[in-house]
């Protein structure tokens, strides 16, 4: 293990991050997210060997929520190509929030501006191919399974049907993107898949894993095998600093300097190229919808181990 990572300065960097959890609040607009603990916070940090630095509630399962988008993403690109995904979602960052309908009704062509904002991720969803929704599920599952070293990797149902039940935003930026002919499939067949993949449960040490795959340009160093092509890698990397962290993304680039996307059930995957992946769960967001306590502790690690890239 590199030397230069001490897990003292991670445990610093998780009380600094601890001191703000009482400054957010959880995401209730899903019933089921409000039920989490708003005080839980957890740090993993995988590096290039397979060693992990944990500190807090790192083995509390949780849902990756818009994390997510990062893993359909790469399953549409392999199954459709870039030029074809990207003739229906743009790669351009949103000052708007993630589940705003603004831009789709005033830019032309219609389509969304970047995967990583809802009707974005939506427009995924639709292109990624199989008989039905279990079976492309399971290619997001099977990419997710893999890159965890986990093949236990399963949908939260409560979850899933609380997301279903409340969702009538994403519903709306469906029926657009259907009547604008973005989504050319099925509209209750693509949104039954994206509120499932939202709802697929993880910890932080799975998440440091994920970045860990992603930090390596999508090859799995634990097993020696490449799980996708380094342009995707490179592709998703960048939209996380542009997008990854929702309408915060260039503060957080300025601030912490690493690619970075978050979820509203408070985790952030994290990855420093060929250094390391970090995992982070804190479910008090603020007002963007990104843990607070989560990116305080990242500010502060960013700082003491020089991770920025820029």
């Amino acid at each position: 293990m590199n030397n230069q990572y001490d897990q003292k300065q991670l445990e610093a960097a998780w009380s600094t991050g601890k001191a703000f959890v009482d400054r957010g609040r959880l995401a209730a607009y899903i019933p089921e997210l409000a039920k989490q603990d708003p005080g839980q916070l957890g740090v993993s940090v995988c590096l290039p060997d397979g060693t992990f630095l944990n500190t807090g509630d790192t083995d509390v399962c949780f849902t990756l929520q818009s994390i997510s988008k990062l893993f359909s993403l790469i399953v549409a690109l392999c199954q459709n190509g870039p030029d074809e995904v990207f003739s229906r979602v743009g790669k351009e960052p949103t000052g708007d929030p993630f589940n705003s309908i603004i831009k789709l009704e005033t830019i032309k062509p219609h389509k969304p501006l970047n995967p990583m904002i809802n009707a974005g991720a939506i427009a995924v969803a639709g292109m990624i191919q199989g008989k039905d929704v279990e079976a492309r599920l399971d290619c997001i599952l099977d990419l997710l399974r893999k890159m965890t070293g986990n093949p236990e990797i399963r949908v939260n149902e409560e979850v899933y049907s609380s997301e279903k039940k409340t969702a009538d935003r994403n519903r709306a930026l469906s029926w657009f993107l259907k009547d604008s002919g973005v989504l050319t499939a099925d509209v209750d067949e693509t949104l039954d898949l994206y509120f499932r993949h939202c709802a697929i449960e993880v910890t932080a040490q799975e998440v440091a894993r994920m970045g860990m795959v992603l930090a390596a340009d999508g090859f799995d160093r634990c097993t020696g095998e490449q799980l996708f092509p380094q342009a995707i890698a490179r592709i998703c990397k960048t939209f996380m600093v542009t997008c990854g962290m929702y309408n915060a993304s260039g503060e957080f680039a300025i601030d912490v300097g690493i690619p970075a996307k978050s979820g509203v059930a408070g985790g952030i995957l994290a990855t420093v190229p060929h250094r390391m992946g970090i995992g982070v769960f804190g479910p008090a967001l603020d007002d963007k919808g990104n843990s607070v306590a989560g990116v305080k502790l990242l500010e502060q690690l960013s700082r003491e181990w020089k991770l920025g890239i820029f």
